[in-house]
């Protein structure tokens, strides 16, 4: 089983090692400082092409009109936006983010692209969920979970408030698998990506760090091994561009 940070005591940050006390607060500063520029950040970081894996996510998810959903690391609402559309209006959506500077930001931009029924915002931990068992159709994680400093409780707490036959979907920055473009990868995320950061944000920093996570995170088969010790079942995962990002299913059963 995987051990949780909270008892080693220490966790990583990019490629730093802190308390596992500290990352949440460490994260959120990241997080405070970039919610302006969200959208920025992520054409930076995959050159574009996110907005086509977002659509990709969501289209392809187990959700149908009068759904309730649940979409976790909700950010800037991009994928809240989507999946309204699928839920239509008699579904719901509710966004949950650590991050108030985040959640706020996709608040407003929402409401001003006037979707405003049938969403709900709540500031909240990953790893500790404030709903019932068994509250949702669809669970939902984009760009998220490696920012989680215990992701096997991340995991478990999605299952937990999943309904029995409910779907769980991570979208993730994972592990190439194209060798030759290896090295392009890695010259894009940490010698261009930080002075990218610095020019348009002003914000190399933040932007070194999130370049660092993704290294850091699970790979493709051990996050589908973390998504099987949390109790999901038919887990598997489908590449996207070469592998730069991953989605993760899983169900309850």
């Amino acid at each position: 089983m995987s051990e949780s940070p909270y008892k080693t005591g220490t966790t990583h940050f990019g490629f730093r090692d802190v308390a596992a006390k500290d990352k949440q607060k460490l994260v959120g500063e990241v997080f405070t400082s970039v919610a302006g520029n969200y959208d920025l950040m992520n054409d930076l970081m995959s050159l574009g092409i996110h907005r086509v894996w977002k659509r990709y996510f969501v289209g392809t998810c187990q959700v149908k009109r009068g759904d309730r959903v649940l979409d976790l690391a909700g950010g800037t609402g991009d994928i809240a936006a989507l999946l309204k559309d699928r839920v239509g209006e008699s579904g719901e959506i509710v966004l949950g983010d650590i991050n108030a500077g985040m959640l706020s930001v996709g608040r407003d931009r929402l409401t001003n692209r006037g979707l405003v029924s049938g969403l709900d915002y709540v500031q909240c931990n990953a790893e500790a969920l404030p709903f019932p068992d068994n509250s949702f159709d669809l669970v939902t994680i984009a760009f998220g979970l490696r920012n989680v400093t215990d992701k096997q409780a991340g995991l478990r707490e999605m299952y937990r408030v999943l309904k029995v036959g409910g779907q769980a979907r991570v979208l993730e920055f994972s592990e190439v698998t194209v060798d030759w473009f290896k090295p392009v990868y890695d010259f894009h995320s940490f010698k261009i990506l930080p002075r990218l950061g610095q020019l348009f944000a002003k914000d190399a920093g933040s932007y070194q760090y999130l370049a660092e996570s993704i290294r850091k995170h699970p790979p493709q088969e051990a996050l589908k091994a973390m998504m099987d010790e949390a109790g999901f079942a038919r887990t598997s995962y489908k590449n996207l561009s070469a592998g730069i990002v991953a989605v993760h299913t899983g169900y309850k059963v």
